[in-house]
């Protein structure tokens, strides 16, 4: 990270305004005249959402200033998603989670859900810090190269842009096509 670009910085610290906004605002973290959280947030919920919203900022500074072919990482950048909505149903109301309480009632989100939302916060502090190092080494092991090549095949014309003969060996030689033997047959 000590070689970041102010244009990473400036999309890390971005990221996670908007991530502490998406995660913090919706779950009842940031106060807002819109609704009043049923149950109180838990002295855990601050640190969780605070630290979640800044690793995925940082995760996604990661990815500035690449190559497409290295943005699109599949079930990488899936996990990373993952793990923010993690955060998110850590954080959360455990009787506003309407899936949990379709599942097992208010009675069992409050008996069941609520306990389970410590680990939940710990696997995705986890992951993201996983995605994280991963990203990190990754990056410093292989970097991408940032100038263009010396020359374009695209830009060069006619019989030099391709020529077939450097491609077999000895096919260059003087005095006809490959290692100058008769072929018999």
């Amino acid at each position: 990270m000590r070689t970041w670009t102010p244009r990473q910085w400036s999309a890390a610290v971005a990221v996670a305004l908007v991530a502490g906004v998406a995660i913090g605002v919706p779950t009842g973290v940031v106060p807002t005249p819109f609704y009043t959280r049923m149950t109180p947030v838990l002295w855990w919920n601050y640190p969780v959402w605070a630290v979640s919203s800044l690793l995925m900022g940082l995760l996604v500074a990661t990815y500035v200033g690449q190559p497409s072919a290295v943005k699109n990482s599949g079930p990488r950048s899936r996990r990373a998603v993952f793990a923010g909505l993690l955060s998110a149903f850590a954080v959360g109301r455990p009787i506003c989670n309407k899936l949990v309480v379709l599942a097992i009632g208010v009675s069992g989100a409050l008996s069941y859900w609520a306990p389970a939302q410590p680990f939940l916060a710990i696997a995705s502090l986890a992951l993201l810090v996983h995605a994280l190092v991963r990203r990190l080494r990754t990056a410093g092991a292989c970097p991408v190269p940032s100038a263009p090549a010396p020359y374009d095949l695209e830009d060069r014309q006619g019989p030099e842009a391709y020529d077939e003969r450097a491609l077999v060996p000895g096919a260059s030689q003087p005095g006809g096509e490959g290692s100058g033997r008769a072929s018999a047959g």
